[in-house]
């Protein structure tokens, strides 16, 4: 199983995060992203948006983090990180969609301004990231994990662009909860780190 991968990817060290977590082996193929290469074969022929990550199964090829997150959990995790009833799996797909949206277009936006000189309006990314974070602090402030009271995808979702705020000018030391609750992703067995977390 081979996941194509920029190391600096919130969205790609999703996937690399989470298979940490559920021991499940990748092969990691470096992809040239400022070369190009992602607009180039292999890659494109594998995923015509042109994007990372990308995920080869065997036959099985996807783009888009968190659907990849959803065929790791389903085809080799269990339902440990993304529960089969109908209730647990909405609750997990709910934060699935807030990664997707709203911290996606907040705190991760507000980092390729920063860190990769995007240009992208970095006052809504702020409007946006004054928006989430908050709510998630509120939620986290009662509650462990973002979910079913232990760690899910949802967690290897949200994760990633909400540890990297700094890197985009949102600082976190007004979310002790949000604080609290990345050290205790950080402190789960299987983790594995990126630059910036």
């Amino acid at each position: 199983m081979k996941l194509y991968d920029l190391e600096l990817s919130g969205n790609c060290y999703k996937v690399r995060l989470f298979a940490g977590l559920a021991g499940i082996p990748l092969e990691i193929e470096a992809v040239d992203f400022l070369g190009g290469a992602h607009k180039r074969s292999p890659v494109i022929d594998l995923n015509p948006w042109g994007e990372l990550p990308v995920l080869q199964d065997g036959e099985v090829v996807l783009r888009d983090s968190q659907a990849i997150l959803v065929y790791l959990a389903v085809r080799y995790a269990g339902e440990r990180w993304l529960p089969r009833d109908a209730a647990g799996m909405a609750q997990v797909a709910q934060w699935l969609s807030t990664a997707a949206n709203e911290v996606q277009n907040g705190t991760a936006a507000a980092r390729l301004v920063d860190k990769f000189g995007y240009a992208i309006d970095k006052a809504d990314t702020l409007r946006r990231s004054a928006r989430i974070l908050p709510l998630i602090e509120a939620h986290l402030a009662k509650h462990d994990w973002l979910t079913l009271d232990r760690p899910t995808i949802a967690d290897c979702a949200v994760f990633p662009y909400v540890a990297l705020a700094p890197e985009g000018g949102v600082s976190l030391a007004d979310y002790p909860a949000i604080r609290a609750w990345i050290g205790r992703v950080k402190a789960l067995p299987g983790f594995v780190a990126m630059p910036g977390v």
